[in-house]
């Protein structure tokens, strides 16, 4: 599924940079998430994360191009991120009916995790309850 994937086409030192950029943007939107929505109601935790999801579906191409430019010195200096995606976009994505790629489906993992990033509240319910 995956082998006509453009990760594929990096050397191994730029494979692992882009891993190592991915996780950094998966922790910091993550935790940015559950720090900002943990102690709101239940609507604006799913309602908050689906916008900050949406945010990270438009706005992370550009990270993703700047990383680029480092390792491909060629590539022109360039906004990639105007006009901002459609929500129906990032909605594809948590859906996985994007791409069929690395790149759509971590996306999608990554929505999902931004949805349960606020109710850290369940593990405690779970132990309380059992």
């Amino acid at each position: 599924m995956y082998n006509q994937d453009s990760f594929f086409d990096l050397t191994p030192w730029g494979q692992v940079g882009l891993v190592c950029i991915s996780a950094t943007l998966f922790a910091i939107v993550f935790f940015s998430t559950r720090a900002l929505l943990r102690n709101r109601p239940v609507w604006m935790k799913i309602g908050g994360a689906l916008i900050l999801f949406w945010l990270f579906v438009w706005m992370s191409p550009q990270v993703y191009y700047m990383y680029y430019r480092m390792i491909i010195p060629d590539l022109p200096l360039q906004w990639v991120i105007w006009p901002p995606e459609s929500p129906l976009t990032a909605l594809r994505y948590l859906v996985f009916q994007g791409p069929q790629n690395l790149s759509a489906h971590s996306q999608g993992l990554l929505g999902w995790s931004l949805i349960a990033a606020p109710f850290p509240k369940w593990r405690a319910l779970r132990r309380r309850s059992g």
